[in-house]
Parts: C-alpha cells; sequence; structure tokens
C-alpha cells in the first residue's frame, strides 16, 4: 500500500579511504609472510633457534623502549627545569616504535625495528612525518579535527593563560544561586 509520501532519499555513503580498505589485506599478508618467514628459518636450523631469535627479540626490544623512555623522561625533566618544553622528542617516539617491532615476533619485523634505531632514518622520517603534519593541518576544514588541532597550537605572546568561567546573562532569566569555586 502506498501512501504518497516520497520516498526518503539517504546520503550517499562517503568512500572508504585507500588506507582503510587496504589495511587489513596488508596486515593479513605481513602475517602470513612473517610465520612463512619463520618455518623456512625452523627448517633450515631448527625450532630452537627460532625460539631464541624470537626470545633475544622480546628482551631487546624491551631494553630499547626502556631506554627511550628514559630518555624522553630525561628531555622532559631538563626542560621543566629550564622553564620551558621540550623542543623535539629527539626520535624517542621512533626508537619506542622500533624497540615494539622488535619485541613483535617475526624477523620481518625485527627488520623493521633496527631500522628504525638507526638515526639518520629517525632524522628523515621525523622530518616527513612533521611535514605531513603541517600539511595535514593547512587543508583542515573549520570545525574538523584539524581546526582543533590549529587552535591547539596557538601561542599567547604573554604565555600566560587565564582560567575563567562563561556567564551569560538572558534577559529573563533567574540567578541559579551560589557558583562553586574554581579549583586549579
Amino acid at each position: 500500500m502506498t501512501t504518497g509520501a516520497p520516498t526518503p532519499t539517504y546520503p550517499a555513503r562517503p568512500r572508504r579511504s585507500r588506507l582503510r580498505t587496504f589495511l587489513p589485506l596488508g596486515v593479513a599478508a605481513w602475517l602470513v609472510l612473517e610465520i612463512w618467514l619463520l618455518t623456512v628459518v625452523a627448517d633450515a636450523t631448527s625450532g630452537l633457534v627460532v625460539f631464541l631469535l624470537l626470545l633475544a627479540g622480546l628482551v631487546l626490544g624491551s631494553v630499547v623502549i626502556k631506554r627511550a623512555g628514559r630518555r624522553a623522561f630525561q628531555a622532559l625533566n631538563e626542560a621543566l627545569q629550564r622553564g620551558g618544553t621540550p623542543t623535539s622528542g629527539g626520535g624517542n617516539g621512533l626508537m619506542m616504535l622500533g624497540g615494539l617491532l622488535i619485541m613483535l615476533p617475526g624477523l620481518i619485523s625485527d627488520a623493521l625495528g633496527l631500522l628504525l634505531l638507526i638515526p639518520p632514518v629517525q632524522k628523515a622520517l621525523s622530518r616527513r612525518a612533521e611535514r605531513t603534519f603541517e600539511r595535514k593541518l593547512r587543508e583542515a576544514t573549520s570545525g574538523s579535527l584539524g581546526d582543533a588541532f590549529q587552535q591547539a597550537r596557538m601561542h599567547r605572546p604573554d604565555g600566560k593563560v587565564v582560567q575563567g568561567e562563561v556567564i551569560r546573562d538572558e534577559p529573563g532569566s533567574a540567578p541559579e544561586g551560589p557558583r562553586p569555586p574554581l579549583t586549579r
């Protein structure tokens, strides 16, 4: 039975990005390749060698992550004692990512993790990531997440932050009572 009402038209679904389309396929291919490579190494040597390689990767990765965390904490502590903010991460984030990749079971992830521990590679990747981030911020439309990042990056000339509360007086509205004090 028809009522004569127009059929509602739903907005077209936004197109999936290439990353969202191919990332699951890439992760699955990477996992299959890692497992295949581990079995090839196990056939060529023995299962004990593969186990020792995976154990060594776990230990080395945890040492790298711990060292990078200490370096980041020391840089933050020194910057706070100087009264400023840390200027650069010094590659600590990429070093932690390298340690995490080393900790993951697999030989390809170990190779990528070791590659991230090389300082020239860290510098090149951090420069590229910074340029990409800046470009994405410039391309961001108003009201998007990029706009929020842009607002958060604005610096006041004197560096001071004034805490306050916005009170709107609308005609005909009665006072609500005392307001709670602001806490620090």
